[in-house]
């Protein structure tokens, strides 16, 4: 008699439940990556608005390699090994878990070593000078020391995350996120009898933190304990498992650049209306690092279950997930973002008391709040399509965005119009991302070639 065949419920269960069970762990490990950051700016506001604009001036990079480590490469990593495991072929699963390692581990330290030689300069080309500017490297040079750690521990737990367990790496990114907001407090505020280490000190705590969590993560996937186990000794690196990984991941990581090239810009453009104006616009932005992982969360809970339907062949059961995911993350934004337009300053009193600096943020609020909700639409559908290994539509979305903001960043600085046009501008990027997204993911095929889906 023929043993029963498993039954695996990422590809039987009901979607909405499925979703909600793996987003909320996500989202309380991202809020809490979210809020040490907020932790880092309240500590830096103790130095002033020059260590502010510093870290408005440095956020940019941090952001890029997040979302490049966690998001773009870790959605690559996740969508292959969900793939694998969806296609019933664990042992290539593992195989493609240390290549995913080796990724990870290579682009930490080219990360390290383009902020080391050149992150001054690129932070001076956005306009930083002074006091503003000594800060942001003094932040940069302790901080991008840690490159290799961050991607680790965000590539192993999107390793973890494709096999469609949520709980581990929730739980370590949150154990992270506490160790950075302790030992960035002590060492950069110097608690108790810790000598005051500044920006540099609060720089460390992240490094830190980081470097545990790391240690961990390799530890569980070496133990034999998880459903993927990480056999480095024994697995030599092939092209083709590398290429798995990065056809996905390689292309999804352009999206970062753009949207960070994107804050970029309007980070440029904001300077020259002054310290107070950045700042201010420094911690509006601070927001966004704490709604991106609302719709990380939620996108990342959709990659599994895309991705393992779409190795199963169930590709109408992939577009439920993507769809159902993006309605949740849509509706999460855009409350959050009505809030903070109506009383932008229950967020912005968490930095500052300075009249310039709130009235700065408020306006940002006022143009860009009501647009989250489209940001969250897009970001959602991003991580969706990286699970059904199509990168390419999204980036063409960012695209979109990207040039919205250039070409209308440059009219508006040419007719010098005031920084309310500006965070203007911030607002109609985000309904073009969002918008477009949505068309181009309904109208991208899914399925084999020649295929309904």
């Amino acid at each position: 008699m023929n043993a029963p065949v498993a039954v695996n419920p990422l590809l039987t269960g009901p979607i909405l439940p499925l979703l909600l069970r793996f987003a909320l762990p996500n989202m309380v490990a991202m809020l809490a990556a979210a809020l040490a950051a907020i932790a880092e700016t309240s500590y830096v506001g103790y130095f002033g608005a020059s260590a502010l604009a510093g870290m408005a001036l440095v956020f940019p990079f941090v952001m890029l390699q997040t979302m490049m480590s966690a998001g773009a490469m870790g959605g690559g990593v996740s969508s292959a090994v969900s793939r694998a495991l969806g296609a019933g072929d664990p042992d290539r699963a593992n195989l493609l878990a240390v290549h995913a390692l080796w990724i990870g581990v290579s682009l930490g330290l080219v990360f390290m070593l383009v902020m080391a030689l050149w992150g001054a300069a690129m932070m001076s080309a956005l306009g930083g000078q002074g006091e503003a500017l000594a800060q942001a490297v003094a932040y940069c040079e302790v901080a991008f020391l840690g490159s290799v750690f961050v991607w680790v521990v965000n590539t192993l737990s999107s390793v973890i995350r494709g096999s469609g367990n949520m709980k581990v790496p929730s739980v370590t990114l949150f154990v992270v996120a506490v160790l950075q907001v302790l030992a960035g407090g002590a060492l950069g505020l110097g608690w108790g009898p810790l000598p005051q280490l500044g920006m540099q000190g609060v720089a460390a705590g992240g490094v830190l933190a980081n470097l545990g969590g790391a240690v961990f993560l390799w530890a569980y996937l070496t133990s034999g304990k998880a459903k993927i186990t990480l056999l480095v000794r024994s697995t030599a690196l092939e092209p083709r498992h590398l290429l798995d990984i990065l056809r996905v991941g390689a292309v999804a990581c352009i999206s970062p650049f753009q949207t960070v090239l994107t804050i970029l810009i309007l980070t440029r453009l904001v300077a020259t209306f002054g310290t107070e104006a950045l700042a201010g616009y420094g911690i509006g932005t601070r927001l966004e690092f704490l709604l991106v992982p609302i719709a990380f969360a939620v996108g990342v809970a959709s990659v599994p279950l895309v991705g393992m339907a779409i190795g199963a062949g169930d590709i109408a059961r992939a577009r439920r997930a993507a769809w159902t995911a993006a309605a949740v993350a849509t509706a999460a934004l855009g409350v959050l973002g009505l809030i903070v337009t109506w009383v932008p300053v229950a967020w912005t009193l968490l930095y500052t008391q300075d009249p310039a600096v709130l009235a700065s943020a408020a306006s940002y609020f006022l143009w860009a709040g009501p647009f989250y909700a489209f940001f969250g639409l897009g970001l959602s559908l991003y991580f969706s399509s990286l699970g059904a290994g199509k990168a390419v539509g999204p980036v063409i979305a960012g695209t979109l965005r990207l040039l919205v903001v250039a070409i209308g960043g440059w009219l508006l600085a040419s007719w010098q119009s005031p920084a309310w046009m500006i965070f203007a501008l911030v607002g109609s990027g985000m309904a073009i991302y969002g918008l477009s997204t949505v068309l181009i993911v309904h109208y991208t095929p899914w399925g084999p070639a020649g295929s309904k889906d």
